[in-house]
């Protein structure tokens, strides 16, 4: 937690976007600013993020932590709409109430004694991702249950348990979605005297219908993990926490996390049928956020995508960001990572981009299977790494080798782009991001021509308020 303070460095554009509170808008007809918007475009593209990293004097220690807010944009082919609203976790609702930080988040600790932190508990704030369903759509956060929502209006309808989830059960925010028959995978982590990996296979509607339990050693961190074929794979890199001093709530959950390269990298290889263990392999010691995809080749080997650390320096980093003065450099780069399924080792890797890349995604209709292009956010060519926050998008094809990178305008910050399949044309897809122009201090949605994404946007669509610099969204086709 840390009093506000205006950044000293005015050169950072970007820090407008979260310096502030955000402001909830209804539902409100988009403008078009530029180009046209594309007839096949029909569905909903939902994003979330931490919407609010202050309360009176005090800021969040960690950008984790800030209040989870979704912005819905709605496209019937002809026209567009679009709503922000916060999610009304209890958390968010006492807060508001007494306009104070009162719960322990992520990285944060608010002001008081430990015994009234250790009293109420950590936050969730149900910031990082979403995923839509037929009747709802999931505000995510892995540290605890998702929280319902109207897909029409975004109003909040609760905690949800999915009809299987425990109480210390998490459910992460990265879940998969097999393209073919709907089911839902996903995974929690339980902390405890015996860490818990908990993965789950739901039905369409989302409820779960299967799961397991599988030990870990110490307490790790795991954000995300591959479905690639018949197989789940986890990654867990080398980071584990002392859990002694985060009960008693003397230490904020980030500042318990240690990087131990001596223990390596664990690779845990999950038949996705059986919910069995397949295989646990070791490889050197790295970390990441995200994977981009993952399938089974032609010789059988599990081929994923993957931005890849060489440590743990990035959690300093997205520290740094809630202050708005950020100077740790830490470097992501998309590699692909093959491994043997049924010894879990790694039979090689290999850098694509040697360049600071982050949120790498697929088409939704190739989760799993093999695919040719990763979409993905990437550090602006020319500016200073750990300076600023990903400026640029790009596609990467695996046939040719080749970067394809949208032309994003100076201090301008594309969120992560998410790919829509044209309703249509089969071949048609359009890779869509919202846009804070801190030239004009605004948010904007921009829609690319997947095809071309090296060519200005197909249309630009401007939004009633800012919406600041987030992590994760979805594409809801509606069918």
């Amino acid at each position: 937690m840390k009093t506000i303070s205006k950044p000293e460095n005015r050169e950072k554009s970007w820090t407008r976007a979260i310096a502030s509170p955000a402001q909830e808008f209804p539902s409100t007809p988009l403008k078009i600013i530029a180009g046209t918007l594309p007839p096949g475009l029909r569905g909903a593209l939902y994003r979330n993020g931490p919407a609010r990293l202050t309360r009176g004097e005090n800021r969040v220690g960690h950008w984790f932590d800030g209040d989870g807010a979704i912005l819905g944009v709605h496209f019937t082919g002809r026209d567009s709409r679009a709503l922000y609203r916060y999610v009304q976790t209890a958390g968010y609702q006492a807060e508001e109430a007494e306009g104070r930080l009162q719960f322990a988040g992520y990285g944060t600790l608010p002001p008081g004694p430990f015994w009234e932190r250790f009293r109420k508990g950590m936050k969730n704030p149900a910031n990082t991702s979403v995923i839509a369903l037929p009747d709802k759509l999931l505000a995510l956060w892995e540290g605890g249950h998702p929280h319902g929502l109207d897909l029409e209006t975004l109003e909040t309808f609760g905690l949800d348990n999915l009809d299987g989830l425990e109480p210390n059960w998490g459910y992460s925010a990265h879940p998969k979605r097999d393209p073919q028959t709907g089911e839902i995978y996903n995974f929690g982590v339980s902390p405890g005297k015996n860490t818990q990996l908990h993965v789950y296979r739901s039905n369409k509607q989302g409820q779960i219908q299967q799961q397991a339990a599988f030990d870990l050693d110490g307490m790790p961190l795991i954000h995300d993990f591959v479905m690639a074929g018949p197989y789940l794979i986890f990654v867990i890199p080398p980071v584990r926490m002392s859990a002694l001093p985060v009960l008693l709530h003397l230490k904020s959950f980030s500042d318990s996390l240690t990087w131990h390269p001596e223990l390596g990298t664990q690779i845990l290889v999950i038949d996705r049928s059986s919910l069995e263990l397949v295989s646990r392999g070791e490889a050197e010691p790295w970390y990441q956020w995200h994977f981009g995809n993952g399938a089974v080749n032609g010789s059988g080997e599990i081929s994923l995508d993957v931005v890849r650390y060489q440590d743990f320096q990035t959690n300093q980093y997205l520290k740094e960001f809630a202050t708005l003065e950020t100077e740790t450099a830490a470097k992501g780069t998309l590699c692909r990572v093959r491994v043997n399924p049924q010894t879990g080792k790694v039979m090689e890797t290999e850098t694509m981009i040697d360049r600071h890349c982050e949120f790498p995604s697929v088409d939704f209709r190739e989760v799993g299977q093999e695919w040719r292009y990763t979409y993905l956010s990437l550090q602006r060519k020319g500016v200073e790494l750990g300076r600023e926050p990903v400026g640029a998008i790009g596609r990467f094809d695996y046939q040719t080798g080749h970067l394809t990178e949208a032309p994003i305008p100076e201090n301008c910050y594309p969120s992560e782009p998410i790919y829509a399949p044209d309703g249509d044309r089969a071949e048609q897809g359009w890779v869509l991001t919202v846009v804070y122009d801190a030239n004009q201090h605004q948010s904007q949605v921009w829609i690319f021509d997947g095809d071309r994404l090296d060519e200005e946007p197909e249309c630009r669509l401007g939004l009633p308020g800012v919406i600041p610099l987030g992590f994760h969204g979805t594409w809801n086709s509606g069918s």
